[in-house]
């Protein structure tokens, strides 16, 4: 990305001008983002041939599957839990943005470790109880796919352990960001 590309980044997303982790820790968060973006447009592929395959059944077959549509709504259900880390880290996540653009990079790095620990809070209120509804599904299975439920419910265990973990990783990248000596860059108007 060049310099223009990133100052216009930088004007649609205040909050992307805290700096990341670097490092190993930067490295290792970085796998994780690929690993979680890259299972997550499997989701999305598969989401794709599976509607592709409903819509063929449809048209051409002189069958429709009946599984397609249950396996399409598991794999959004995982394609939504299996990005949600990666879009908190991203700042992608649906926010009104009023003000960010008025804060100094210091405001911005405390706003984001701020807003980071909420959600972080959250989801870890919420995981036990996440696991609790995830094991009520071992005694169950899906309707057409006969999958045990607990596979399809645990996505939300997935989902908030994410929140937690990415939660975390902004709360340290907010935290280092107030702490560390204010460059050149920083010192310009924002």
């Amino acid at each position: 990305m060049d310099a223009s590309e990133q100052r216009v980044v930088e004007e649609l997303d205040a909050l992307s001008t805290v700096p990341r982790l670097a490092g190993f820790a930067g490295r290792m968060i970085g796998w994780l983002d690929t690993l979680f973006t890259t299972l997550a447009t499997l989701a999305l592929v598969g989401i794709a041939g599976t509607v592709l395959l409903q819509i063929a059944g449809r048209l051409v077959l002189p069958f429709s599957p009946a599984w397609t549509e249950e396996l399409s709504r598991y794999l959004f259900i995982y394609m939504v839990a299996l990005s949600a880390g990666v879009v908190i880290r991203q700042h992608r996540n649906v926010n009104v943005e009023l003000f960010h653009h008025w804060l100094g990079p210091r405001a911005r790095a405390a706003y984001q470790a701020l807003v980071c620990l909420l959600m972080g809070a959250f989801a870890l209120i919420v995981l036990p109880y996440a696991w609790q509804y995830a094991a009520n599904g071992a005694w169950q299975t899906s309707p057409t796919l006969k999958v045990p439920m607990l596979y399809i419910f645990f996505s939300t265990v997935v989902l908030f352990a994410l929140v937690v973990l990415y939660s975390a990783i902004g709360v340290v990248e907010g935290l280092l960001a107030m702490c560390r000596k204010p460059s050149q860059a920083d010192t310009e108007a924002p």
